[in-house]
């Protein structure tokens, strides 16, 4: 973790600017950067099943569109991911 003490008569800008500087030289940002998007990748049994799991979907919602349980403006709401 980078410490920068205010110095005798610094305004807070001048502060923040040297907190800024020394984070970026640290690299921790960077890192910041790089990790916050990750995504870890997806096992191919875990693709395996969403891709099934999608496919189950689509066909259930054409089935209630052809039997006329579901009118073609509606769109099906999202199920809640866990």
């Amino acid at each position: 973790m980078s410490e920068v003490k205010r110095k005798r008569g610094e305004t807070f800008e001048g502060l923040l600017r040297r907190f800024n500087r020394r984070m970026l030289l640290s690299g921790k940002i960077l890192q910041a950067r790089k990790i916050r998007f990750f995504k870890s990748p997806e096992t191919r049994e875990d693709h395996r099943k969403a891709t099934l799991r999608k496919k189950r979907l689509t066909a259930k919602y054409e089935y209630m569109k052809k039997t006329g349980r579901l009118r073609e403006e509606e769109k099906p709401k999202r199920p809640a991911r866990f």
